[in-house]
């Protein structure tokens, strides 16, 4: 049986992988060079606390607060976009506590799924991605913020995702090589990490082995139907005929999705990072800074930094106030760490795929 997945990153990669396991003939089309995609530069946190969606109350008049201000960590563009006046009228329907209710259940079995196969790449595989099971702290400096992120901890625990509210004090205790100014924090120990672009490139590597096509820089132009069934897909490189097709192209798939005449509502969510090298005193529990909505993920002796959200459409352009606004949150939580405004070319940017609900 033969397969066409469609996208490179880490979902049409293990995609891949569980296809050839067994025993399909399995090709993949990718539009990029597999070398820069959302997969790479992402900070790499497997987050079983994450069981609470975007589209969830309060974040409707957050998003508007921060689109006037350039640092923030969220960002609209206002644009006649058919596509996202719908997106937007179907994430603002979705911005209830029922939907949150309802969804926590399945975006918690999804995500403790992927930490066990995770866990299971981890013991299996022939390299080592850093994969870790060190929890993460949710910080913040904010009661207001605090009180919500304890009212988060305490569903947590109730559908069986471990969640610890901590003081100052007792979030100081789990990272003594760095000093940490806050008024507490959640602690889920249950989350992990590791290094994306180890595991991204490796598990390339290990489907070229296994027998799998990899098609880079190529395009898909056209879907081919008969009768219904899609029999074949048409790239710039040529045609490929298959049994079944997997369309995992992240931001992209709702694009393609309309050459099949499915309603597919995607937009993309801009996120930038960056990465600093030999960090002599380092971080030890991945962490969220609430207020400021950035992640800070530990990879060795580097510590990454990531944030935003920005629905500006498929943009590839980098927005340095939105940089310089990561960059300034750093000393707010950690006082003693000076980092610099890194250069343009330091700074990894990637288009999340955001559906409405």
């Amino acid at each position: 049986m033969k397969a066409v997945v469609i996208g490179g990153g880490i979902i049409g990669l293990s995609t891949a992988y569980f296809l050839v396991q067994d025993g399909w003939d399995v090709t993949i089309v990718d539009q990029s060079d597999l070398h820069d995609s959302c997969s790479y530069g992402n900070l790499g946190m497997i987050v079983p606390s994450h069981f609470i969606p975007l589209a969830a109350p309060g974040m409707v008049e957050k998003g508007i607060r921060w689109m006037f201000n350039s640092r923030s960590p969220f960002f609209v563009r206002p644009r006649l976009n058919s596509d996202l006046i719908k997106w937007g009228l179907n994430f603002l329907r979705h911005a209830n506590q029922q939907h949150v209710e309802e969804s926590a259940p399945s975006l918690k079995a999804l995500s403790l799924l992927s930490k066990k196969i995770y866990q299971d790449w981890n013991q299996s595989m022939t390299f080592d991605f850093g994969y870790q099971e060190r929890g993460l702290m949710m910080l913040y400096k904010d009661p207001k913020i605090g009180h919500e992120e304890a009212e988060t901890a305490e569903m947590a625990n109730r559908i069986g995702i471990e969640a610890r509210v901590l003081n100052a004090t007792q979030v100081q205790e789990l990272e003594p090589d760095v000093r940490v100014d806050v008024l507490g924090g959640v602690y889920f120990p249950g989350d992990a990490h590791l290094t994306p672009r180890v595991l991204v490139e490796n598990l390339i590597t290990e489907l070229r082995k296994a027998g799998v096509k990899i098609h880079e820089a190529t395009e898909v132009t056209e879907f081919n139907i008969n009768q219904d069934k899609v029999t074949s897909v048409t790239c710039e490189s040529g045609t490929f005929d298959f049994d079944q097709i997997v369309l995992a192209a992240g931001s992209w798939s709702g694009l393609l999705s309309k050459a099949l005449k499915i309603s597919l509502p995607m937009q993309a969510g801009k996120g930038y990072s960056f990465t600093v090298e030999n960090i002599d005193k380092n971080i030890r529990i991945p962490s969220i800074f609430l207020e400021a909505r950035v992640a800070v993920t530990p990879m060795g002796n580097n510590l990454r930094f990531g944030g935003t959200m920005e629905i500006v459409g498929v943009d590839e352009r980098i927005n340095m106030n939105r940089v310089q606004g990561i960059v300034d949150s750093i000393p707010y939580y950690y006082p003693e760490m000076k980092i610099k405004t890194p250069a343009i070319d330091k700074i990894w940017h990637g288009l999340r795929p955001c559906s409405p609900d």
